[in-house]
């Protein structure tokens, strides 16, 4: 029987991952990634530019938006890639992010689902966007 759950999610139906970024993450991540930068580990260098500390990569919002998406299930279906990524503001170490997911169409010729990716912070300023392909693979 096939699996068509992913035609049972209407358009608007969201889902929200929520984390506050701490050095550890931002540190754990500069290993996993091998992004080194001193915008992200040196606070001296950075504490006299515009941002004024170090923030964290704007890469780790996407695994917040990966997180998103996985809370909500759309049937058997893998993610194609996210278009239009958009870090519009930093992020601190201690900033707690709030990542909605939201289903924004379908394409059910190709049996995709499109969905509109925000990440805000705690002062409700949006801080990355994107949107995300998922495709169902049956």
């Amino acid at each position: 029987m096939e699996d068509t759950s992913f035609k049972d999610v209407p358009i608007g139906t969201s889902s929200v991952f929520t984390k506050t970024v701490s050095e550890s993450d931002v540190y754990l991540y500069a290993g996993i990634s091998g992004d080194f930068s001193p915008n992200h580990i040196n606070e001296e260098y950075m504490k006299d530019g515009s941002y004024g500390g170090r923030v964290a990569h704007g890469t780790l919002l996407l695994g917040f938006m990966s997180a998103a998406s996985a809370n909500l299930y759309l049937g058997r279906t893998v993610s194609l890639g996210y278009d239009r990524v958009r870090f519009v503001k930093p992020v601190f170490f201690g900033d707690t992010i709030r990542t909605e997911y939201k289903i924004a169409r379908y394409d059910w010729d190709k049996k995709r689902v499109f969905a509109d990716v925000t990440c805000t912070n705690q002062r409700n300023e949006t801080v990355a966007v994107a949107t995300n392909i998922r495709t169902y693979i049956g």
